[in-house]
């Protein structure tokens, strides 16, 4: 005899992309129950990331369709797994796309937030447990947050803060955290920094530097309406290269005694931009960090090798952040007011407008993140 108390399947809305560049649909899903280390989540917010867009137009690795997009977001716990430790229904939490074992090689070693047992899983593992018209629909790696109702391994999920909002929570999933990561672990104070490309994930690293004590803070973008908000974040000077005309390094050579920066995070993901990137650090000691997803799927980079200069190229994923060891810290950091996540949303939409929040508002020159409450 089945207990009543067992979970079945759900029926509920989700945004669908059929077929590659098409309009999203909200439709009907049936969401199944979690298998034996897994939860089901009830949506509370999503957010939206550049990211998503290379999912939806084919230009990630390996793009599949039918697919329900997203990979940021917080809910509320619905079901839980027999082997499932640690969280509860009614938990309130974070939806990652890495895990933490804490105990695998990588997990013990500073080198790498990438964890062996639960690693980036880049396309559907095959687990997505969601289905719709008769088929299964495949995830944006192992999430799926733009449906009412998500199925994830419970290792790639972190508990909420009763103190912080979960609007806010659902913004330290990807972009903010990415970017805040990917200098948090690197910079040292009274050292100089530019952020090329003010997004939410150069937000996050002009944030980063600003509480490390970075020098200068050099924020790069050809938007002028990014200018205010950088500045709120931490960014000492804004550069918009279009005005000038002459390339980003030269720009920041001449702001810097001809020497550069110590430190050049990029996050347009922009192939031509690399060079200028590298070059704007100081020749020998200078790191540039690359954080953007290229928009293109044949980037096509072309590192000159004489600019790298025994300068230091790196790349990162989620910031290097680990969820479990790391991410509460930088939780800390926005509840006691150092960082303020709220003004990183510029508009929120309903899942049944996701294509207005889509389509339309992330094109917008002033949109920074686009929150969807559900």
């Amino acid at each position: 005899m089945t207990d009543n108390t067992t979970p079945r399947a759900i029926t509920c809305k989700a945004a669908v992309v059929w077929k590659r560049l098409e309009p999203l649909n909200v439709e009907e899903v049936e969401v199944d129950p979690p298998n034996s280390t897994q939860v089901r989540i009830k949506m509370l917010y999503a957010s939206m990331c550049h990211t998503d867009i290379t999912y939806w137009d084919g230009t990630n690795i390996n793009p599949l369709f039918p697919r329900i997009l997203g990979h940021e977001g917080t809910g509320v716990i619905e079901s839980v797994g027999e082997e499932v430790k640690g969280l509860k229904v009614g938990d309130t939490v974070m939806i990652l796309y890495i895990g933490e074992c804490g105990e695998c090689s990588n997990c013990a070693s500073e080198k790498t937030n990438l964890c062996s047992r639960y690693p980036l899983t880049v396309t559907d593992d095959g687990t997505s447990r969601i289905y719709a018209k008769g088929q299964r629909i495949y995830r944006m790696f192992s999430t799926a947050t733009w449906s009412e109702y998500a199925v994830v391994e419970s290792n790639y999920v972190v508990k909420v803060d009763p103190r912080m909002p979960p609007s806010h929570a659902c913004l330290l999933t990807c972009g903010f955290t990415t970017g805040y990561g990917g200098v948090w672990k690197r910079l040292k104070g009274g050292s100089s920094v530019a952020v090329i490309g003010l997004g939410a994930v150069g937000l996050g690293a002009v944030k980063a530097s600003q509480i490390l004590g970075a020098s200068k803070i050099f924020g790069i973008d050809v938007n002028d309406m990014k200018r205010d908000m950088a500045r709120a974040f931490g960014v000492t000077d804004f550069l918009n290269p279009k005005h000038s005309g002459k390339p980003i390094s030269q720009l920041i050579k001449e702001a810097t005694s001809g020497l550069g920066v110590d430190y050049c995070i990029e996050c347009t993901g922009v192939a031509s931009i690399l060079n200028e990137a590298i070059a704007s650090t100081k020749m020998g000691v200078g790191e540039t960090l690359l954080i953007g997803v290229p928009p293109e799927k044949k980037v096509g980079l072309s590192l000159i090798p004489m600019i790298l200069g025994r300068r230091t190229l790196k790349g990162t994923n989620f910031g290097g952040v680990k969820i479990h060891s790391d991410l509460p810290k930088i939780v800390e950091e926005c509840i006691n007011k150092e960082i303020n996540l709220g003004d990183l949303i510029t508009h929120e939409v309903s899942l049944a407008d996701i294509n207005k929040g889509f389509l339309e508002y992330m094109k917008q020159p002033s949109c920074v993140k686009v929150v969807i409450k559900f």
